[in-house]
């Protein structure tokens, strides 16, 4: 091939890569101008503050939407933990002030004055955001459900199962939380512990400390750990190594049998619904008529949990929407958001809310969890 054939052929991969980049500034370009100019006109431009106010409010919100992506970029796209936690925050802060801001407007359409308006969305985001950061930095509550399970034998009855999952151990160092979060765990006295994936973000030698904890859970039975998408951002098989390292056994795509009082319950699981996950691979070999508790990051997973006669797939991924109404965005992606549902003629879903978070250091609305699953023969 010559110079000028190549030339040639370079030409529309940098036409290409140049629409993407244009694409992308244009989108990112105007999620910014949403997300900070609504709030801006609700709180700065629509009441008529004196113009000292008036200027000081928006080069306030023009540094903020400026530096939110730059900050972004460099601890996220950089590892720098400093500028993740106040990328993160900075973002948690501006959601909850455009959510209210719009709900703010709309109350504006009945009459309400834009400085009222204002006050009023001032105070509720500001309690909002100091009670979210309480929630999310809290060790989660116990939520206790109870599950059904017709192919359970008896033996298998009163099965504790406690469930943590989006641990998201990152760029805050939460390693005395970390140490509570399993202190609770061991006081539920479960037969199985799970860990359904996005342990953390960043590498093992990052959140080494905040991960130690994790060889503290005790389990009467096993202590079972699948991988989530935030694994495979380019650290899963180091995190798999690692947790071999604490005790607790990786089923990808693979299962374990557990036994209490003569019955069998087939413990499987897969990895990420972001790869080549297989839950026929994870149930190769098994007694087709034992039950199965499958472990799977994503809700979503569940369809193939269905076709493969899963009767109780426990899930993350969520967080609940961890900040309303966010909740509403992640329904368009997964089948569930929260809690137990039902699949199908066998299988049931449950999804849990979450340990920790990611990001914005705030739970709206959303509260974090330790589930306590007891599985339960039908009557």
């Amino acid at each position: 091939m010559t110079a000028s054939e190549a030339a040639v052929q370079a030409r529309p991969a940098g036409s290409r890569s140049a629409g993407r980049a244009i694409v992308f500034g244009a989108v990112l370009v105007t999620v910014l101008g949403l997300l900070f100019g609504l709030p801006w006109f609700t709180l700065v431009l629509a009441p008529g503050w004196p113009v000292t106010l008036t200027t000081t409010g928006t080069l306030v919100f023009a540094a903020a939407a400026v530096a939110l992506p730059v900050l972004m970029f460099l601890g996220h796209g950089r590892g720098r933990d400093w500028a993740s936690r106040i990328g993160d925050t900075t973002l948690g802060v501006i959601w909850v002030l455009f959510v209210w801001s719009l709900l703010g407007n709309v109350v504006r359409l009945f009459g309400v004055d834009a400085r009222p308006t204002a006050i009023g969305v001032t105070a509720v985001c500001a309690i909002l955001v100091v009670w979210g950061y309480a929630e999310a930095m809290r060790v989660p509550r116990i939520k206790r459900v109870d599950v059904t399970m017709p192919r359970l034998g008896k033996g298998l009855d009163g099965l504790r199962v406690a469930l943590i999952t989006d641990t998201h151990y990152g760029p805050i160092d939460r390693a005395r939380w970390s140490g509570r979060v399993i202190d609770a765990v061991n006081e539920l006295d479960a037969d199985i512990v799970c860990h359904t994936g996005d342990i953390a973000d960043g590498t093992v030698e990052q959140r080494l400390a905040q991960a130690a904890p994790l060889g503290r859970a005790r389990a009467r039975l096993a202590r079972a750990y699948v991988t989530g998408n935030h694994e495979h951002f380019g650290a899963a098989q180091a995190w798999v190594e690692h947790m071999g390292e604490l005790g607790w056994e990786t089923l990808e795509n693979r299962h374990t049998v557990v036994e209490r009082g003569g019955d069998r319950l087939v413990l499987a699981g897969v990895s990420d619904a972001t790869t080549r996950y297989s839950i026929e691979s994870a149930l190769s070999g098994t007694d087709p008529h034992l039950p199965v508790l499958l472990l799977a990051h994503q809700p979503k997973q569940v369809t193939a949990a269905v076709a493969a006669g899963v009767d109780l797939q426990l899930s993350g991924h969520t967080h609940g929407g961890q900040i309303w109404p966010f909740n509403l965005l992640v329904r368009i992606d997964q089948p569930v958001v929260s809690g137990l549902s039902k699949h199908g003629e066998r299988t049931q879903l449950y999804t849990s809310n979450g340990t920790g978070f990611w990001g914005p250091p705030l739970r709206v609305f959303a509260p974090s969890e330790i589930t306590m699953i007891t599985l339960r023969a039908a009557a």
